[in-house]
């Protein structure tokens, strides 16, 4: 096999919190971890020529070795000493900067698609190992589905798939900075921390509606605060009749979860029409990465 395709799949947060620093400024979180129905497409194709060469869709970003991909493709062609090339062609559809893992999902699926281009034989294990090299989300975005992510994000629990339900996304004309959210983030002062545990009950019991109403997530008490537009979103969707609605991550990215798939397309309608969010779309929740 000299070439192919795969899907890098977007993520959000169920539940996030911090629940603690690490000595060398890595923060302890506890998260539920989600695949939605949102990805970018990456082409990789063998080349006689040594190297890598990455192109993509958005002018604005690198395609040198600050880019994950090209990372991710450097960590194995260095360590089993690949001698050919390869060509990369990313087609970017996740927002950038807004809380979804776009550029983790991005270096996991380039590892994956690196491991059956050259038969590296590498299980899901290995790969993950592999990936906290480039990023504490990588390792999740190997595996993909449902899981609880703890440590600084490198150590997962495989959770029961999630309850069907209609996930109504929004990210706003703006970025966030991730290391500007946890820099500022007063751990001693936070009055609330979502109940990861009682989440992931709900989970188990397949419980849609609880699962929902547990969704926590710090971060929004820094991020909220430097963009308002964040909270005017969620109050959109809950008014639409969202059970409950989230920020992603670090933001600005926010959705909100439906039982009513009518229900979600007519809130999915009437907040393209409010214009709070540059991008707006419905989706749903996928299960594990069939690839890795």
């Amino acid at each position: 096999m000299k070439q192919i395709r795969l899907k890098a799949m977007a993520k959000v947060n169920l539940g996030l919190d911090v629940v603690g620093k690490r000595e060398d400024g890595y923060h302890e979180v506890r998260m539920i971890m989600q695949t939605v129905n949102l990805y970018d497409k990456i082409f990789i194709s063998v080349s006689e020529k040594p190297g890598i060469r990455l192109k993509t869709n958005l002018n604005f970003l690198p395609v040198n070795e600050n880019n994950l991909i090209y990372k991710a493709a450097k960590l194995l062609m260095d360590e089993f000493e690949i001698k050919e090339g390869v060509d990369i062609q990313l087609q970017k559809f996740i927002p950038v900067a807004a809380g979804m893992a776009g550029g983790s999902t991005d270096a996991a699926t380039t590892l994956i698609g690196m491991n059956h281009l050259f038969d590296l034989g590498l299980s899901r294990r290995q790969l993950m190992e592999r990936s906290v090299k480039l990023g504490a989300d990588v390792p999740y975005c190997v595996t993909g589905g449902t899981a609880l992510s703890e440590g600084i994000g490198e150590i997962l629990t495989r959770l029961p798939d999630v309850p069907r339900g209609y996930v109504l996304v929004a990210k706003p004309g703006i970025s966030v900075s991730t290391k500007f959210v946890y820099t500022n983030l007063k751990l001693d002062q936070l009055e609330k921390h979502p109940d990861i545990d009682a989440q992931i009950e709900a989970i188990r019991r397949q419980d849609f509606v609880q699962m929902a109403r547990l969704m926590g997530n710090v971060l929004e008490t820094v991020t909220i605060p430097e963009y308002p537009v964040v909270q005017e979103i969620k109050d959109f969707m809950m008014d639409c009749g969202a059970v409950n609605a989230m920020m992603s991550g670090s933001g600005p990215t926010v959705f909100g979860l439906y039982t009513n798939q009518i229900q979600a397309e007519k809130a999915c309608e009437r907040l393209r029409d409010a214009g709070l969010a540059k991008m707006v779309f419905l989706t749903t929740f996928v299960g594990q990465n069939p690839y890795a």
